[in-house]
């Protein structure tokens, strides 16, 4: 059983990060932002994670968009990994990144295995 668990967690750390999905205009970075600011002040409130997600597939309806739901996911993790960050910095960091980098915000959001 140990030895699958290892298994496992070693083919996991063999495959290369992806990065977060990549906006594809200023008007995406905005949505971004816009998310981040409601996202970082779910996880300042304490509101736990899985209302959050609630909430947030509520106000952003992303259901038909595999990629807007995966941003949206990857903002909600950086929000709630974000520690003392005000909710207007983190979405005005994101925004700053994700318009100088054509999109980009890896630097914010990070990668994901």
């Amino acid at each position: 059983m140990l030895k699958n668990i290892v298994c496992v967690l070693a083919a996991a750390l063999a495959l290369p990060a992806a990065a977060a999905p990549k906006a594809e205009s200023a008007t995406e970075c905005r949505i971004a932002a816009d998310m981040a600011i409601v996202a970082r002040s779910l996880a300042e409130e304490a509101i736990q994670r899985p209302q959050a997600n609630s909430i947030m597939a509520r106000i952003y309806d992303v259901s038909d968009s595999t990629r807007g739901k995966e941003l949206m996911g990857d903002i909600l993790d950086a929000a709630y990994r974000t520690e003392g960050e005000s909710s207007q910095k983190f979405a005005e960091s994101l925004f700053t990144a994700c318009i100088k980098t054509g999109g980009n915000m890896d630097t914010i959001l990070g990668k994901r295995l």
